[in-house]
């Protein structure tokens, strides 16, 4: 692919399919570099230590936050997540812009420390829809739930300091639609009309 190594940074509300959609793009884009977030949480059932996390003790973690290694942490429902700058410098080095997907919180530091990351904000078709996603994960008891909702709220307010705001209410086609936004900044800067996706 011509253009510039960039690195998008993909947030939206827990429960709206950022997951499946970064799934998605990375099987239409096979170069995409993918980060592996630190964690403090313990894994879940068939998550591997360094493909789905990096699992840290909070000890660890602490010790690599007071040495500068992490491009962003954030805390969210009770544990530390962080993407560790080093992992992400060397794949833009290498010519291959980069997939984080992360948080709001970590989104904004992000960047801070980055400016030239394109925040892209994955919304949901509406809170309805959201809380039936998350009730039909069934992995949440209801006052994860009512937080994660409450959260949903709060960064939603946020999606507009992002470059892009992108509805995944089809699943593929939000995934074709996020990989056009890719490639309109790595050719060009990105479309000034691109609020719109």
């Amino acid at each position: 692919m011509g253009g510039t190594a960039r690195l998008f940074v993909i947030s939206g509300p827990s429960g709206v399919g950022k997951g499946t959609l970064v799934s998605l793009v990375r099987q239409i884009r096979p170069d995409l570099g993918l980060t592996v977030s630190a964690t403090t949480r313990p894994p879940r059932p068939g998550e591997v230590s360094d493909v789905s996390y990096h699992f840290l003790s909070e000890e660890e973690f602490s010790r690599r936050v007071s040495a500068g290694e992490f491009l962003e942490w954030a805390e969210v429902h009770g544990h530390r997540y962080g993407t560790l700058k080093d992992d992400v410098d060397a794949m833009l080095v290498s010519g291959r812009s980069v997939v984080l997907e992360i948080d709001v919180q970590g989104a904004l530091k992000v960047r801070k420390v980055l400016p030239t990351a394109v925040l892209v904000f994955i919304e949901p078709p509406s809170l309805g829809e959201l809380e039936r996603r998350l009730r039909g994960r069934g992995t949440e008891s209801e006052a994860q739930i009512d937080l994660r909702l409450a959260n949903a709220r709060r960064e939603l307010e946020l999606s507009a300091r992002y470059d892009v705001r992108l509805v995944n209410d089809d699943r593929d086609a939000a995934a074709h639609r996020l990989v056009e936004v890719m490639k309109a900044f790595e050719t060009d800067g990105g479309n000034p009309h691109n609020g719109s996706h």
